[in-house]
């Protein structure tokens, strides 16, 4: 048996329950594919991603739903061996990719204020326009369940807001495009088992701007990366936190609410108090 194929196995065996289960249970919730969808799947490299595009095969062998998939990888400006470790990576786990070059790296190095969401945001313009390209309406990307959860604080703790990473959404900039999070209901502890029982070495986020710096460097550190300790020290606590975090946003009750958005509207309960 080939090494991809015991990859293969361990998905729908050994991680069965806690990957594969909850990767078809976000795909078949949230409703993320559709008869004749071509889907990009976007590769980065690292560890969710190629385990992103590992159960996308899965599925497409065993779905009754005919969609294509196309495996797409953009470099941003990795440097060679990074470069060369995602190609390696790709090859043993038998994933045809298709890898694109731009520059985003050396345009982004240079700006001072939020670089990172800058450059998430032109990362994401290129993936659009490459898959659209290849004749794709969808992008797929490997956020997983703690993205989610750690959004959700993110929001209310640094935004002042209530609001979360959503399963899927169509695009305002492309046209006909949407974006779908397969992973959505994955938690990261399970990937990162799957990824070490199967002794797999990934790229991390090869950054030239984060590479500089230590991650305990907390004067330097993202706030995401503060809020994913602020939640594993929270679990100790309550084991469950993370599933009421990310259950708060769906139990949501409008009538204690002080206000609430919708598209450009704001709505106050001052609004109608006196006609209840």
């Amino acid at each position: 048996m080939e090494k991809y194929e015991e990859i293969e196995k361990s998905i729908i065996k050994n991680f069965r329950k806690k990957i594969w289960h909850n990767f078809v249970k976000g795909i078949q919730e949230y409703d993320m594919i559709q008869e004749g969808d071509k889907i990009a799947v976007c590769m980065s490299g690292g560890k969710d991603s190629m385990l992103m595009a590992k159960c996308f095969q899965e599925l497409k062998r065993h779905n009754k739903i005919n969609f294509d998939l196309v495996f797409l990888c953009m470099n941003p400006g990795y440097n060679e061996e990074n470069k060369q470790k995602i190609i390696s990576n790709a090859k043993l786990l038998n994933i045809p990719i298709i890898m694109f070059e731009t520059d985003i790296f050396n345009r982004v190095e240079t700006i001072v204020d939020h670089p990172c969401y800058i450059c998430a945001r032109m990362r994401r313009g290129y993936l659009y326009e490459k898959a659209k390209e290849l004749g794709c309406n969808k992008i797929a990307l490997g956020h997983h369940f703690d993205d989610v959860i750690e959004t959700i604080l993110m929001g209310m703790l640094y935004g002042a807001q209530v609001q979360t990473m959503m399963p899927k959404v169509k695009s305002t900039s492309h046209p006909g495009m949407e974006l779908i999070r397969p992973l959505y209901l994955v938690k990261e502890e399970d990937i990162i088992d799957w990824k070490e029982k199967n002794n797999l070495q990934f790229i991390q986020c090869a950054c030239k701007i984060t590479e500089n710096y230590s991650i305990n460097d907390e004067e330097n550190a993202s706030k995401r990366e503060e809020i994913k300790k602020l939640i594993k020290k929270l679990r100790k606590v309550y084991s469950n936190i993370d599933i009421n975090i990310f259950r708060s946003v769906q139990n949501v009750n409008l009538d204690t609410i002080i206000s609430y958005r919708k598209g450009k509207e704001t709505h106050h309960f001052l609004d109608d108090y006196n006609k209840k």
